[in-house]
């Protein structure tokens, strides 16, 4: 089966990518954000194959993974066929709504011919999804290892684009955060981050890494620190507790259901919050018990084999 999939998550598709398919992956010449290709940072199988606008016209193509608004037209133009139908097609939402939740109507909410996967629950919650047939398959880890360490008394925080996507992310409150344990920012475009907070590099440092040496930089922090107010359910944060990190996290979104109790502390109260960080970063024993009930929950819920069975459900599905 030939499955046409645009690279827009690189995190979310290496964990689909591993399915027992072949995966068309667009690719232009500019590489831009509608032809990426494949990962240059990320192990995928040889299923996965590039091919341009002109090759995917002759390509047989027996489903179509959607992720954005604008990819139903874009599939059309580049393949000559309809998504939904001429050839089975999903939509999957990795998003929560960016407007008012309530009110927010999904682009696919109008349409009775495309499936619409969301990846959590509290997104299908909270879109107005219309007439669209729906599902949720949350997110699935390939396991990378307990590789915490908690040497260094920080607390990690993985953002991309901190500056520009601001209170979303919880940027602002990283000053507070960075007054209870100096913080180790990982992601894109957080080089000027300290000085635009007025964090002394000490404590606010800022690393962008490639994803083979992230996670060993994560795990040699005490904790994981979760500061999102409405972004989904970050996969770092789900990758953190795979690495054995306790985490101190929001509770906003998805966030409640993928760390129960004992795997961390979730709260929306700072007094709460600012305890549990200072706990974590005194008692590395607790923090270690902590991270490991972490693990043990993030495995039994978003493991790779039971996010690509559901998968494999779904395709079976909507191509039968």
């Amino acid at each position: 089966m030939n499955i046409l999939v645009w690279h827009v998550h690189g995190s979310w598709l290496t964990s689909f990518v591993q399915g027992p398919y072949t995966f068309l992956v667009p690719v232009t010449p500019d590489r831009g954000p509608d032809g990426l290709g494949r990962a240059r940072t990320w192990k995928w199988p040889a299923s996965v194959r590039e091919l341009t606008p002109a090759q995917l016209r002759r390509a047989d193509i027996d489903l179509m993974v959607l992720q954005r608004p604008h990819e139903p037209e874009l599939a059309r133009r580049w393949t000559g066929r309809r998504p939904g139908v001429d050839v089975p097609a999903v939509y999957v939402e990795h998003n929560s709504p960016h407007g008012t939740a309530v009110d927010t109507r999904h682009p696919l909410a109008g349409r009775g011919d495309i499936t619409l996967v969301h990846v959590t629950h509290f997104n299908h919650l909270m879109w107005d999804n219309g007439r669209a047939p729906t599902t949720v398959i949350e997110h699935g880890i390939i396991d990378p290892g307990r590789l915490w360490t908690g040497e260094e008394r920080r607390a990690a925080v993985v953002v991309n684009e901190p500056l520009r996507r601001g209170r979303t992310t919880g940027t602002d409150l990283l000053p507070r955060f960075a007054s209870w344990a100096p913080l180790d920012v990982f992601g894109m475009r957080t080089g000027e981050l300290a000085g635009h907070l007025g964090l002394s590099p000490e404590r606010c440092r800022t690393r962008d890494l490639p994803q083979g040496e992230l996670h060993p930089a994560m795990a040699r922090c005490r904790l994981y620190l979760h500061p999102l107010r409405w972004t989904s359910l970050g996969l770092s944060l789900l990758e953190a507790m795979f690495l054995g990190m306790p985490v101190v996290a929001l509770a906003t979104t998805e966030v409640r259901e993928a760390v129960p109790d004992g795997a961390g502390v979730v709260s929306n109260r700072f007094d709460v919050l600012q305890d549990a960080v200072r706990g974590f970063l005194a008692d590395p024993a607790y923090a270690r018990r902590t991270g490991e009930a972490a693990r043990a929950a993030a495995q039994a819920r978003y493991g790779e084999r039971r996010f690509r069975d559901d998968w494999e459900r779904l395709i079976k599905e909507v191509t039968r």
